[in-house]
C-alpha cells in the first residue's frame, strides 16, 4: 500500500505567518541580537549535544530573514541585492526539526540573553509561519492541534462526555463536583492530560475548592485549557480555545479563572488571552498553586503536616515564564515537607525535556531523552524519594523518563498532596 504524500509546503502562507506577527517589539528583538552565544549555554539541547544548530537564536533565523527582506529598515537591499535568500519549501522543511523538535520554549535562553530578547517568544512566532506552511509535525502534535481546533478539545471531548466524566470522578473520589452552575466566583479549567491520565487532579481541585467554601463550578462550554494550538503554532486555533474559556467564565460571573497543573495553558491565559479578548480580562487568572498559596497565607486554607522528604521540579511556564515560583514553596512550608531543592531550582530550572509540544513529537525522543538527562541527574542528586511538580505535562515526562532510567524515585502532583492533607 502506497503512503499518502504529505501536502506541499505553502511558502506564501509561511511568509504571511512570519511577517503578520511582526510589530515594534518583535522588530526590536530581531534587530538587537549581538551574536554573543550566551543563549547556547542556556539551552539543554545545545548543552547535551554540542551541536551549534541548536543555539536558540539560530532557530528563528528564517523568521529573521523574512523580516529583513520584507519589513526591516534595509529590506530593499536585503531583497533586491540578494543579501538574504528568499524562503523556499526546502529551507522551511529543513528548519522544521529546529523550530519544533529542539525547543521547549522554556525561556531559559530568554532569561540569560544580555540584550533582553525573548527568544522563546520568537520561536512561538516562528511556529505560526511554519504551521501556516503545513509544517507542524503531523505524527501527533499537528494531529492533536487540528482536532483541538475543530472540536475545542485535543482529544475531541464533547461537553456531554466531559459532564459524564466529572460525574464519574465525583463518585470514584467521593467529592461533590459543581458543574455549569449559573453563578460561580471561581471557575477551574482542566488539562487534557488530566482528563486522559490523571483524573485525580480534577478531583483534587474539587476537594480544595469545596474545602474553601467558595462558590465555584466547572464549565462544559469552555473547559480544556491545554491549548496545544499554541505549541503547534495555530494562532486562530489558539485564539478560539482562549475565547471559549473566557466566554464560559464570563457567563457565570467568575471573579477568578483557575488554571490547572498545566504550563502552557497558564502562559496563554496569563499573558496572551487579553490580546485575543481585545481588552483587560474581567477576572483574575491564577494557577492552582497560586490560589492554594494565597488561601494558606490568608488563613482560609489549613493543611496537615506531613512527615516527608521531597524535591520539586519547577515547570518552566509556571515559574520562569509565569512568575509562580514562590507559591509551591509556601505550600511545602505549610505542609512541613523537608524540601531538598534541586540545583538550578526556581527561575533557573532546566526543562523536563517535553515542554513546547516536544513530548508530542515521536521523532524527537532522542533529543528529549538527552534533555531529560540533566533533570534526571539533578533529581537523583537531591536524595529525595519523590519529586513533585505542578504541571501534568512535566509529571508525565518525568514518569516516562524515570521509568526508562529505572528510577526508584516517585513522581507526584503537588495539588493532590494538598488535597490529601486538608485540615478538618
Amino acid at each position: 500500500m502506497n503512503e499518502i504524500a504529505p501536502p506541499p509546503v505553502d511558502v506564501a502562507k509561511a511568509l504571511r505567518g512570519f511577517i503578520g506577527d511582526i510589530g515594534p517589539n518583535i522588530a526590536l528583538s530581531l534587530e538587537s541580537c549581538v551574536h554573543c552565544g550566551q543563549c547556547a549555554e542556556a539551552c539543554q539541547f545545545y548543552v547535551q549535544t554540542g551541536d551549534p544548530r541548536y543555539t536558540p537564536i539560530h532557530k528563528v533565523e528564517l523568521f529573521k530573514q523574512s523580516y529583513n527582506r520584507e519589513l526591516g529598515p534595509f529590506a530593499f537591499a536585503y531583497k533586491f541585492l540578494g543579501l538574504t535568500p528568499a524562503l523556499t519549501a526546502e529551507t522551511l522543511t529543513n528548519w522544521q526539526d529546529l523550530v519544533y523538535d529542539s525547543c521547549n520554549m522554556c525561556g531559559r535562553c530568554s532569561l540569560i540573553c544580555p540584550m533582553g530578547i525573548d527568544i522563546a517568544d520568537l520561536v512561538e512566532q516562528t511556529r505560526h509561519g511554519m504551521y501556516e506552511a503545513g509544517l507542524a509535525p503531523a505524527d501527533f502534535l499537528g494531529a492533536i492541534a487540528q482536532k483541538e481546533h475543530a472540536t475545542g478539545s485535543p482529544f475531541g471531548l464533547t461537553s456531554d462526555t466531559f459532564r459524564g466524566l466529572l460525574h464519574d470522578i465525583g463518585v470514584k473520589y467521593n467529592v461533590v463536583m459543581h458543574v455549569d452552575e449559573a453563578r460561580a466566583d471561581i471557575v477551574p479549567t482542566v488539562s487534557s492530560i488530566d482528563v486522559k491520565t490523571y483524573p485525580g487532579a480534577m478531583a483534587a481541585i474539587a476537594k480544595i475548592l469545596n474545602h474553601l467554601g467558595q462558590s465555584w463550578s466547572f464549565r462544559t462550554d469552555g473547559f480544556d485549557a491545554d491549548n496545544v494550538s499554541l505549541t503547534a503554532g495555530d494562532r486562530p486555533g489558539q485564539d478560539a480555545i482562549t475565547q471559549g474559556i473566557i466566554a464560559a467564565a464570563i457567563s457565570c460571573g467568575a471573579q477568578i479563572l483557575v488554571m490547572p497543573e498545566c504550563g502552557h495553558s497558564f502562559t496563554e491565559m496569563r499573558w496572551e488571552a487579553a490580546n485575543a479578548y481585545g481588552k483587560d480580562l474581567p477576572f483574575r487568572v491564577l494557577q492552582i498553586t497560586e490560589l492554594v498559596a494565597e488561601n494558606i497565607q490568608s488563613g482560609k486554607l489549613r493543611v496537615n503536616k506531613v512527615v516527608q522528604t521531597a524535591t520539586y521540579h519547577d515547570a518552566c511556564q509556571l515559574s520562569r515564564r509565569g512568575g509562580a515560583t514562590a507559591a509551591p514553596r509556601v505550600i511545602f512550608e505549610a505542609l512541613g515537607v523537608d524540601l531538598h531543592e534541586l540545583e538550578d531550582a526556581g527561575d533557573a530550572n532546566w526543562c523536563c525535556g517535553g515542554g513546547g509540544g516536544v513530548a508530542l513529537i515521536k521523532r524527537a525522543q532522542p533529543l528529549r531523552d538527552a534533555a531529560f538527562a540533566i533533570k534526571q541527574k539533578q533529581i537523583e542528586a537531591s536524595g529525595a524519594p519523590i519529586v513533585y511538580t505542578s504541571c501534568s505535562g512535566c509529571r508525565q515526562t518525568l514518569e516516562h523518563g524515570g521509568k526508562a532510567a529505572g528510577w526508584s524515585t516517585n513522581v507526584g502532583s503537588l495539588l493532590e498532596l494538598v488535597a490529601d492533607n486538608l485540615a478538618q
